[in-house]
Order: structure tokens, then sequence, then C-alpha cells
């Protein structure tokens, strides 16, 4: 990991997070109350939030994960999704939570759920741990929301910058510093 522990500032602590992921827990068990539910997790950044989520899940579950992105190796989306991992579950007929990190620009949510519809589940419902909706670029609705956080760029608990500090038990603002090679991230 990089050493820019100086540059961080807490947003949210390990506490915080628990409270909030057990509650978002029982209130999904309690919507989808006696039926299966396969939840769909997006890699990288959500693997953390949706194995601490789907303990507090009361109902029988199918797990699987897909893996896009927006970001490259960039801080800003790019809007351009790339594909690299898709469902190995079937999904027909069947209701689907779709569990993600960070919901900004929106454009990988809607590309994603576009994807899914092709398979005709039941339902798509959408998960997300912070949601920042004045980002937003494209409109999609975001049924069950961790956080919301207006703005800087946040790292920890499975959020990352270049695949650092997504172990951070907490998450964090990295604040921008300029570096002869470029500029650290400011916002996501």
């Amino acid at each position: 990991m990089l050493d820019y522990k100086d540059q961080l500032r807490k947003v949210l602590s390990s506490e915080t997070i628990k409270t909030r992921v057990c509650e978002l827990g029982e209130q999904i068990s309690k919507d989808y109350e006696g039926r299966p539910l396969v939840i769909i997790g997006i890699l990288n950044g959500a693997f953390i939030f949706m194995a601490d989520l789907i303990r507090h899940i009361k109902n029988p579950l199918q797990i699987d994960f897909v893996r896009l992105a927006s970001y490259g190796s960039q801080a800003k989306s790019s809007g351009h999704i790339s594909f690299t991992k898709d469902i190995e579950i079937d999904i027909k007929d069947k209701d689907v939570l779709v569990v993600e990190d960070i919901v900004d620009t929106g454009y990988t949510l809607k590309y994603l759920k576009e994807v899914l519809n092709l398979h005709n589940p039941a339902s798509i419902r959408i998960c997300c741990l912070i949601d920042k909706k004045e980002r937003r670029k494209v409109s999609v609705e975001v049924d069950y929301v961790g956080f919301d956080i207006p703005s800087g760029f946040l790292v920890g608990y499975g959020l990352d910058f270049n695949e650092n500090y997504r172990g951070l038990p907490g998450v964090y603002h990295l604040n921008p510093v300029y570096k002869p090679e470029g500029f650290m991230p400011s916002d996501r």
C-alpha cells in the first residue's frame, strides 16, 4: 500500500459502516421476505461491502459477480464501460440485487441493468454503500443506499485508487496532492 496516511481524512468509521450495513441487510430481508434472492456484486470495489451485507440478509441467496468499470486507472469516470466478467448464474425469473460500492455518474449501473434485463429476471434492485446523487450524469434508481456523500475521492472498505487503500477498515477522503508526475484524485 502507498503511504499517504497523512493525506487521508476519515469520512466513515468501521463502526458506523457496520451499523448501517446491518440495517440494510434487515431492510432487504424484510422487502424480500420468503423469497430467494440472487446477489450480484460488482468487482472489485463491492466485495467487502457485499461480504458483510450478505451476513445480514436472512433470505436464501445465490451469489455471483461481474467485473466492469468506467474508471480504469483514471480518477474520473470515462463514461466508457469495460465488461470483463459476466454472470454465471441463470437469473431468468429471479429477484436480483446488484451490490455496488459507489454510485457516481450512473453510467456503470445503467449499462449493467440493461445487460441484466436481457436475462429476463423477475426484478432488479440496486444496493450501494455510497451514493453521490449530485454527480449523476444518467438516471439510475438506487433502491438501498448506505450513505449519501456529496463529494471527495473516497478510499477504503473496498474503494480504491489504482488498487490501493481497499483494505482500510473505514472510508476516507483522499485529499488532492500535486506531485511532479501529476495530480492525485480530488473527486470521484
